[in-house]
């Protein structure tokens, strides 16, 4: 049974788009996958292809491998040098010092378990947030736990940065205009130990770095705009269109995702199929 799409269909893109695909090497790429690039093929004059693999505890090289050669196999070619952002932490190093020293980052030493006990003991509509336990910690007190070896995340102060922006939204060629609402979320993690950069902010700036002027993806990550839009007003970085395409779901009803098996590329190609036959698996309907 092919795949199906959830949600609102494509809708016209601007002539001379710049846009990305953005895959983790956490896995082998499937369908999901191959729908995501071939929507950001389609809608960009020019696709670029980027590997997020900040997260070394879980990408891996052979992955990146992988997917760049599936992609291939599949008939796609992107535009421009592939970027890797793990080769380039210093350039998000440095975009978290300049918001530490604007006094948006704090330190939190929350482990786990002490968020999830904080969060346990919240009511009303907050109660699935950080409560911000760290945010008015003495700054002494939390350099003298730095300087002892705790560990610690850097948050973003999510209050503190939309005084400094104001309301913020954002046009999704999909789903319409939209307003921000970045506090839902809490005061984001924008590094930690085992992660130095988060997704977040990698993400807003490299679509900046590399002149990104439509960002497709899929309508999973819709609610992560809000806040990648307050990083882009708070360093003063391009606001790009968004086009937040519709998942893929298997027979179940359920997206298709890596932790629940979905069919790889990889093994659709060694049972026999023909990249003609999985694009068209992955978006019926698109022509050749």
């Amino acid at each position: 049974m092919a795949p199906e799409t959830s949600g609102p269909g494509p809708a016209p893109f601007p002539a001379g788009s710049v846009t990305r695909f953005a895959p983790s090497p956490t896995g082998l790429l499937h369908l999901g996958h191959a729908h995501s690039a071939l929507f950001a093929r389609r809608a960009g004059t020019r696709c670029l292809l980027r590997i997020e693999d900040i997260d070394a505890t879980r990408c891996r090289p052979e992955y990146t491998e992988a997917l760049v050669e599936d992609l291939a196999w599949l008939g796609l070619r992107f535009d421009g040098p592939l970027r890797l952002q793990s080769g380039h932490l210093p350039d998000y190093r440095r975009v978290l010092d300049a918001l530490e020293a604007r006094g948006l980052l704090y330190p939190c030493f929350c482990t786990r378990g002490d968020i999830a006990a904080a969060i346990a003991a919240q009511h009303g509509p907050s109660s699935r947030l950080y409560p911000g336990t760290c945010r008015g910690l003495p700054r002494a007190e939390a350099e003298a736990r730095i300087a002892a070896g705790a560990p610690y995340a850097l948050r973003l102060d999510v209050t503190r940065a939309l005084a400094e922006t104001g309301p913020l939204a954002f046009t999704d060629l999909i789903h319409g205009p939209r307003s921000c609402a970045p506090e839902a979320q809490g005061d984001v993690v924008l590094a930690r130990k085992d992660v130095p950069v988060s997704y977040h902010l990698c993400v807003t700036h490299d679509d900046a770095l590399q002149g990104v002027t439509l960002v497709t993806r899929g309508e999973d990550l819709l609610e992560a705009t809000d806040i990648q839009r307050l990083l882009q007003a708070l360093m003063g970085w391009p606001e790009p269109l968004y086009a937040h395409h519709p998942l893929i779901l298997g027979p179940d009803g359920r997206r298709l995702a890596k932790r629940d098996h979905a069919p790889t590329l990889r093994a659709l190609r060694e049972a026999g199929r023909t990249p003609e036959e999985v694009r068209a698996m992955a978006f019926p309907g698109l022509a050749p």
